[in-house]
């Protein structure tokens, strides 16, 4: 697969897991979000919670197990720790979700994914 072809399904992907979570009450506050420190594909506000989210999607569900591991998610809380103070109030509590996406299945969400 072509780069340009992983960052169109990439963006699809996104885009998906946007819709889901706001179908569950979420409000997206960014998308694709650079930092020094790596890129938040989603972040996202329900109430006091803000949620940093990795989104994964695979051609097959069963590759879905492999598709993160503690590397990616300390990439992903190191650059939530860079701009935390931008999305978060005094008495929010933030944390790090994957949501895993393949095709005809249903989005599987962890939450609190990584808790160092």
């Amino acid at each position: 697969m072509s780069r340009k072809a992983a960052e169109q399904r990439g963006r699809r992907a996104e885009a998906w897991a946007a819709f889901y979570l706001r179908l569950l009450g979420w409000r997206i506050l960014a998308r694709r979000l650079k930092t020094p420190r790596g890129e938040i594909d989603l972040i996202a506000r329900r109430g006091r919670t803000i949620a940093f989210v990795e989104v994964k999607w695979r051609k097959e569900q069963r590759d879905l197990d492999l598709a993160i591991d503690g590397y990616r998610l300390r990439r992903v809380a190191e650059a939530a720790e860079a701009v935390a103070h931008r999305f978060s109030k005094q008495a929010d509590r933030a944390r790090i979700d994957v949501l895993l996406l393949a095709p005809w299945r249903l989005p599987r969400h962890i939450t609190h994914a990584w808790q160092p």
